[in-house]
């Protein structure tokens, strides 16, 4: 649930942000972006649907951590901390049990894909 600001508090943010430069302003979309993430509220951008993945190519040899980094960039439309248990998890299979790096490549490229399809559903609803 999302709780409504005093105005003061409205009018100080607009005048922080006024006063930051331009790649402090980004960090600070940023950053409430994501926040505005987490508490699992959308802002209404005048999208009409959807965004779609950018899908970004494995390099050979690819690592698990950069596996992650790649589908992160790749589905930047989820919200990782959603993920954040799954993803660990298969990143300490591969790190603390010694699954393979392919094997827990495929299953991330799955777990992204899951959850991308659940991102479309809650535009179907």
């Amino acid at each position: 649930m999302i709780s409504k600001t005093k105005p003061r508090d409205d009018k100080r943010l607009v005048q922080v942000f006024g006063l930051l430069p331009s790649e402090d302003k980004k960090s600070l979309l940023s950053f409430a972006e994501f926040l505005l993430s987490r508490a699992g509220t959308r802002m209404d951008t005048g999208e009409q649907g959807p965004l779609e993945p950018r899908r970004i190519d494995p390099k050979p040899g690819e690592t698990v951590v950069a596996a992650i980094k790649r589908l992160s960039q790749s589905y930047h439309m989820l919200d990782r901390g959603k993920m954040l248990n799954d993803t660990s998890t298969l990143m300490s299979a591969h790190v603390l049990q010694g699954r393979s790096r392919e094997v827990v490549i495929v299953e991330l490229n799955a777990l992204f894909e899951r959850c991308y399809q659940d991102y479309l559903e809650a535009f179907r609803r």
